[in-house]
């Protein structure tokens, strides 16, 4: 493996080496010898832009999360117009999308990857799931403003279960990612009897 190739934008570089890996060989294979390895440098390179490598994951997380406020803004833009549970069902497919999916166990599978990501965001422990979350309640309490869904809706409940439910949909992606038409089912079921009663 090549030691002496110049990275322009080394974070970045290492930051799509690690999801190359992630999606491919799952948290188990993602070392910092297997990211170096993929992106096709030494292995000092890693450790002069970070401290160790959880202090690397800990970036990559924050950054992928990140991403997701794009996909949390397009969903916001949707209030008011076509379905309630059309929109939350392509916002679910999105932002369970495979990088999102694949970053979760990893959070899982290492302890002090989660303990850095509570010191670096309150709450933040399951980055990923956190900026699901967020996205899907904000869009709830904008429909709910609106009155396309009940008043006294529990926006925190409807959000659990949402995020929980279609993060166990998308969890396991054997051999395929669930379809439309299981999400819809699901978040239709969730919203049954707010979006049916008249709000007060």
């Amino acid at each position: 493996m090549p030691t002496g190739v110049h990275l322009r934008d080394a974070r970045q570089q290492l930051f799509d080496a690690a999801e190359r890996v992630l999606l491919r060989d799952g948290p188990n294979g993602l070392t910092s010898r297997a990211v170096t390895d993929e992106a096709g440098c030494a292995k000092g390179v890693l450790h002069r832009h970070f401290t160790d490598f959880d202090a690397f994951l800990t970036e990559l997380v924050l950054d992928r999360a990140a991403r997701l406020e794009a996909q949390a803004r397009a969903l916001r833009e949707t209030v008011g117009a076509g379905t309630v549970a059309d929109n939350l069902t392509g916002a679910l497919i999105t932002l369970f999308g495979p990088v999102p999916v694949a970053i979760i166990p990893l959070i899982t599978f290492r302890d002090e990857l989660r303990a850095r990501l509570r010191q670096a965001t309150p709450g933040g422990g399951i980055a990923v799931l956190a900026q699901v979350a967020t996205a899907v309640s904000a869009y709830l309490t904008d429909e709910r403003a609106l009155g396309r869904i009940a008043a006294d809706a529990d926006i925190d409940s409807l959000t659990l279960s949402l995020v929980g439910g279609g993060h166990l949909l998308f969890a396991d992606r054997d051999p395929d990612p669930p379809t439309e038409a299981t999400v819809n089912k699901l978040v239709t079921t969730v919203l049954a009897d707010v979006v049916q009663r008249r709000p007060r």
